[in-house]
């Protein structure tokens, strides 16, 4: 199963949504997904979803969850790996209205480059080939050993630092 989820900010992310449809649609996705779409006004079609869930449910669905697909806020990536399950990071942009800047960026860039997940290019344009590549044996990633929810933080004031000099 594929848990998807965008968090309840005030900030739709429509584009995801209607691109998994269309993964769903091409034949790309054939596992089932359950996706917790927040203020999202797409209504997704092939699969089934929430506007909101509870902590518990979240769990639930992490729980059961083969691959969880996240955007870029560590809380909720973090509680994947915690659980050790695969995870596709989708970056809210911007441009797009679906956050108040680009940080997401820098956030999924820090996880990404220290091989714990997956990252979709910002256009979302590759994200089917990110579903072919994380269920491939050689998917590059390495185990989430931190568990400690802080840590992630000096991580990625480290890569920031590093990169935006």
């Amino acid at each position: 199963m594929i848990f998807v989820t965008v968090g309840s900010r005030q900030y739709s992310f429509d584009r995801l949504f209607k691109k998994l449809d269309d993964l769903v649609d091409e034949g790309v996705i054939k596992d089932k997904i359950f996706a917790q779409i927040g203020t999202s006004t797409y209504k997704p079609k092939n699969y089934e979803y929430k506007d909101f869930i509870s902590q518990e449910e979240f769990q639930d669905y992490i729980n059961k969850a083969d691959i969880v697909v996240s955007h870029g806020a560590s809380g909720s990536i973090m509680k994947a790996l915690n659980a050790d399950k695969k995870v596709i990071v989708v970056t809210r942009l911007e441009k797009y209205g679906e956050h108040i800047n680009d940080h997401q960026i820098q956030n999924n860039e820090a996880f990404r480059d220290n091989n714990y997940v997956i990252m979709a290019d910002l256009e979302l344009t590759d994200l089917g080939e990110c579903f072919k590549k994380i269920k491939s044996k050689n998917n590059g990633l390495v185990k989430w050993k931190n568990k400690d929810p802080y840590a992630i933080h000096k991580i990625i004031e480290d890569f920031i630092e590093e990169n935006w000099k």
